[in-house]
Parts: C-alpha cells; sequence; structure tokens
C-alpha cells in the first residue's frame, strides 16, 4: 500500500502530525508513507525515518500532476484547507480526512459558545487514521534534528553550560506575545540563565531584557512598587540560530517557557517541562502542549477572551488585559 498524507501548512501542523504519521508506517503492514508539506516546513520531516518520500506544495495542479504518476491507495487529508480536499479528488483515491472546526471556533470567539471537544488537535489526526489499523502508540511527538544542525551546549557562553531555561519570544501575532515590561518581570521571577529563542523580528526586544539585567537598561519597578534583582542571566539568541537549531537549544534546556506559538509541539517533542502564556487565544482550541509536563497560564476571567483563534496586532478592547493582567503562577524546581 502505498499512503500520502497531506499535512496542514504551519510548522505545529507538520510536527502534531508526526504521530499519525508513525502510527502509519508501524501499525499498517506493507505500507509506504508519502507526506505532501509547504516548501517552509519540509525541513522537519526531512530526517524522519517514517517517511519514504517527501512532496512539495507546488500550486493545485502542478502538484497533482506531480502526484499524479505516483498512484496512492490512500490519501490521509490532515490540511483542512479547500485547496486540499480538491487535491485528493484528483487523485482519485480513498481519503480519511481531518474534520475541521472552524464554526466551533468561531462560535466560541464570537458567542462564548463553547462546543469544542477537549481533545488535543494530535487525537484530533489519530482519529484519522484509527480506520485503516493505527491504534495509536502514546509515544508523543517526533522531532530529528540533522547532525549538523545540532548545538552544542559548549557553543553557549559559559553561565549556560550547566543549564538553562529557554524564553520562546515569538508568535504570529501581538496579542499572543507578553509586552515587553511583562517579559522583563517573566525573566526575574523564573531566576535561572535564559536563553532568549525567535527570529530576527524579537532581537530588538530581547537586546532590551538583555540590557537590564546587564545592569546597562535602565531600572524598572515592579508591580508591587519594588525594583526587579539584577539576578538573572540573559543570552540574546534571536535571530541567532534556524529553526533546527534552536530545537536543539530547546532539547538541551531544563524547561521551556512560551507563548501560543511553533516552539510549543517542538518542547512537547523533547518532553520538556513547558510553560505555556495564552493571551488572545485559548488553549481550548487544542494546541497545548502535548505528552509532556505543563502548565498553563490564562486569565480564563475575562468576558473578551478569547477573542481570536488566531490573534490580532493589536488588543480589540484596547486593554489587553489577556497579558497585562496574567498571573506569572508557577513552580520551577
Amino acid at each position: 500500500m502505498k499512503a500520502l498524507v497531506i499535512c496542514g501548512e504551519s510548522i505545529s501542523d507538520v510536527i502534531f502530525a508526526t504521530p499519525a504519521i508513525r502510527g502509519l508506517r508501524v501499525d499498517v503492514d506493507d505500507i509506504s508513507v508519502h507526506v505532501l508539506v509547504h516548501p517552509d516546513t519540509s525541513f522537519l520531516i526531512r530526517e524522519n525515518p517514517y517517511i519514504a518520500k517527501v512532496h512539495l506544495h507546488a500550486g493545485l495542479f502542478s502538484t497533482w500532476r506531480k502526484l499524479a504518476g505516483e498512484h496512492f491507495d490512500l490519501i490521509v487529508n490532515l490540511n483542512g484547507h479547500w485547496r486540499s480536499r480538491i487535491l485528493s479528488r484528483l487523485l482519485n483515491a480513498p481519503e480519511r480526512r481531518l474534520a475541521t472546526s472552524h464554526w466551533k471556533k468561531w462560535l466560541m470567539v464570537r458567542f462564548k459558545i463553547n462546543h469544542i471537544t477537549s481533545k488535543h488537535a494530535v487525537e484530533h489526526m489519530i482519529d484519522v487514521v484509527r480506520p485503516v489499523g493505527v491504534s495509536g502508540d502514546n509515544l508523543g511527538l517526533d522531532y530529528f534534528i540533522p547532525d549538523h544542525d545540532k548545538v552544542s551546549r559548549h557553543g553557549l557562553p559559559e553561565a549556560y553550560r550547566r543549564g538553562y531555561v529557554a524564553f520562546c519570544m515569538s508568535a504570529p501575532f501581538l496579542t499572543r506575545k507578553l509586552p515587553l515590561d511583562r517579559m522583563i518581570e517573566l525573566c526575574d521571577k523564573i531566576r535561572r540563565p535564559i536563553v532568549l529563542l525567535g527570529t530576527s523580528e524579537d532581537h530588538e526586544n530581547a537586546e532590551v531584557i538583555w540590557s537590564f539585567f546587564s545592569g546597562s537598561g535602565p531600572r524598572r519597578l515592579q508591580q508591587d512598587g519594588s525594583l526587579f534583582g539584577p539576578r538573572t542571566h540573559i543570552y540574546n539568541a534571536c535571530g541567532k540560530y534556524s529553526f533546527n537549531q534552536m530545537a536543539s537549544i530547546i532539547k538541551q534546556s531544563l524547561a521551556v517557557f512560551t507563548f501560543d506559538n511553533d516552539f510549543v509541539p517542538v518542547a512537547s517533542a523533547f518532553r520538556k517541562q513547558v510553560f505555556g502564556l495564552w493571551g488572545s487565544t485559548s488553549a481550548i482550541f487544542g494546541n497545548y502542549p502535548y505528552r509532556t509536563r505543563y502548565t498553563i497560564m490564562e486569565h480564563n476571567d475575562l468576558e473578551c477572551r478569547p477573542c481570536s483563534s488566531q490573534g490580532f496586532d493589536r488588543c480589540p478592547k484596547g486593554h489587553f488585559k489577556c497579558m497585562r493582567d496574567i498571573m506569572f503562577d508557577f513552580y520551577l524546581p
């Protein structure tokens, strides 16, 4: 049997799909698993031993022409976009499709009517392939880092070689991230050496955080009026590493602090203790840490939250209380 798994377009979609891919290869006899991904996310699965061949999206009809000669026996469609449905029909093979929950999310965001199940996004994907013999192995997510992308801890500053916490600052929308002053407050409370991870767009904010704790930046007051103490070592790694290299840094960390972003499944894949901070979105949408210890910090007493399943560039209400007033309630051993 030859099966094609059509993944979603985001990094999270691809990593969350790995248990279903592994289940197909392990549980189904005589199967060859091919995967279709967006070119920007193909690096995530190049080293995956459960995949026979990786195909790249290149437009609907171009992709169909390239795949038609493969003569697939099964299509596993884990992509909710309408183009993937058309592609499945054009390939003319039996299809197992992930049910979309767009209307349920819309009801929750617009009217706060909750018809969303508590099941994780990964479990929904595994349910898609259960009818073909996949049982689910409870082994969590897969992430295979190429040797050339592995970052040695000895390559980090000396203060971090005995252990550090990773703080993943990136998020696709501003309302998924803490304001800068609250990031500083969080770093002060962590009280461990911290590696700040993100893209080049996060570098400027990360530099402000580093400047503050290095003693060269202005001192600021906490909410109770007391001064922050310069107890935290900060390494600004934003924009310095590729995504695979940042995954390698996360793999060697003591714990991970993150927003609702693509680092959530990465930390989950390496069984890290995750401390997640959710703002305008909500963990109820199913993209929370998977099969690892985690703490979700979110402001559940706001009537306006969640205001989006994706996020905004600014708070629609103007107050941003979901992140401004969030409690940093965690224990880091």
